[in-house]
């Protein structure tokens, strides 16, 4: 049986590094079509914060001694500005424009690939742990669990979304991999590189400032687990089983038997805080002084997270707030700005507490709300929270609408290129043929949302059957 085993093993190894190695030659041949098929132009793949063009711009603009942020062009990182700016300049005879810029974008996914990967294996371990300490034979005596971490990996490699964002030169990679590399130092509860990929994530897009909720959580709880409370009740039914003499002893051996998930612990969560002050000052202090001839910090916070906040640029995207406030009065959008930006913030609590025992899929949650909510949202962003959902495909299996918001995605992608050209080029169509794409995105990302919480939800009470059952014999 070993050596099946081991050959078994190979093979889903290399099943996995062929599937990786062709979404990179997928790449590279996309690449090479002539201008890209003109992806960088899409609203869909390019937005006024990861437009690679604006950012070739700003470094335009830099080189000539005048402010990055002069004009309505470039609103980005002067860190990410440095680093991506002499690649777009940089031309090789013969290849596209932007070919080094593209291999990056290349680099990141296959980065962002693996430690999802790897993510995926360490929730897996624990997954298959939990089930072991409340002794849920139905799901150990399946012939085997589906290895999320792979399908995680894969998914994010070959979603369309993922594709385009990747050729049409977006900056969107680069902000996933800060956010993929954040969850992935708290699930290994390394607080330095933790610390370091939620700094840059919020440095970059300030949306993902709110995972420092589910990254505490992480930190201090370790990986996804059932409810506490389960394990707890399964320690009260091993207690009550043996004799009244034998219950003291047994209760000690119980309640300090190593495989029980352990209580909150403040050490990681403090040297992460810790961390995170060092970073941000070290960030802070470059930013300083790449923007010290342009105004200052207060300059660099209002071209980049102050053009965030207020929705400045109306131009089209996906997202629903460009429409509604180029309809809505002057004397009512400080209003509606609030109103949508803290409809994001009011989510936060109430889903920190009902999934508290699952901060990583507390995070998947946190991002797919945001991606929906924030003010220049890109397929890049809905290209995370599909990759992170695959980590989840044991416990969401039986999730309801699966193939309604499949099709969906696929309708609303086909779509959306089509009524931007009625209305843009062809002057057949108007604004709301492109924004009622708009909305039916928006919808299917609440359907996905929804669904996935009750999914979760389900099955941390499915979980609980197999106890109540045997608590019920015990009587």
């Amino acid at each position: 049986m070993e050596p099946k085993e081991q050959s078994k093993e190979k093979k889903e190894k290399l099943w996995f590094w062929n599937w990786l190695i062709a979404s990179v030659i997928f790449r590279l041949v996309l690449i090479y079509f002539p201008k890209n098929l003109n992806l960088a132009s899409r609203p869909e793949v390019s937005t006024p914060l990861t437009s690679l063009r604006r950012l070739a711009e700003g470094y335009w603009l830099k080189q000539l001694s005048v402010s990055p942020y002069a004009g309505s062009m470039y609103h980005g990182s002067p860190l990410l500005l440095s680093l991506l700016g002499p690649l777009t300049v940089k031309r090789i005879e013969g290849q596209p424009d932007h070919l080094l810029c593209s291999l990056v974008f290349v680099i990141a996914d296959i980065v962002n690939a693996m430690l999802i990967r790897a993510t995926g294996q360490n929730l897996q371990m624990e997954y298959i742990r939990s089930l072991k300490l409340l002794d849920h034979v139905k799901l150990l005596e399946k012939p085997e669990i589906i290895p999320s971490g792979d399908i995680a990996a894969l998914v994010y490699l070959w979603n369309p979304f993922t594709i385009v964002a990747c050729v049409g030169l977006s900056t969107s990679p680069i902000e996933n991999l800060a956010i993929i590399l954040s969850l992935y130092g708290a699930c290994k509860r390394q607080a330095p590189l933790a610390a370091f990929g939620w700094v840059i994530a919020t440095h970059l897009s300030l949306y993902p400032a709110i995972l420092i909720i589910p990254m505490i959580l992480l930190l201090g709880y370790g990986p996804d687990t059932p409810p506490r409370k389960l394990f707890l009740q399964r320690r009260n039914v091993e207690v009550g089983d043996n004799p009244p003499n034998d219950r003291c002893c047994e209760r000690e051996e119980v309640v300090h038997r190593p495989e029980v998930p352990h209580i909150f612990s403040w050490r990681p969560v403090i040297h992460f805080l810790c961390w995170t002050s060092l970073w941000s000052v070290y960030v802070l202090v470059l930013c300083g002084i790449s923007v010290k001839r342009y105004g200052g910090l207060w300059e660099l916070f209002k071209r980049t997270y102050g053009f965030m906040l207020t929705v400045q640029d109306l131009s089209p995207n996906i997202g629903v707030l460009w429409y509604f406030f180029a309809e809505v009065f002057d004397f009512f959008r400080n209003f509606f700005l609030i109103v949508f930006h803290g409809n994001i913030l009011f989510m936060m609590l109430p889903l920190a507490i009902r999934l508290k025992h699952r901060p990583c899929f507390l995070a998947f949650v946190y991002i797919a709300i945001s991606s929906m909510l924030k003010s220049y949202p890109s397929v890049g962003d809905s290209a995370l929270y599909l990759g992170l959902l695959g980590l989840f495909v044991n416990e969401l299996a039986d999730m309801q609408f699966s193939f309604f918001l499949f099709c969906g995605y696929v309708g609303v992608s086909l779509l959306s290129p089509v009524m931007h050209n009625l209305w843009i080029w062809r002057g057949t169509g108007n604004a709301n043929f492109y924004f009622a794409t708009a909305m039916a995105y928006a919808c299917l990302q609440i359907i996905l949302v929804v669904e996935s919480v009750s999914a979760m939800l389900n099955h941390d009470r499915m979980l609980r059957k197999p106890l109540t059952e045997l608590q019920d014999g015990k009587s």
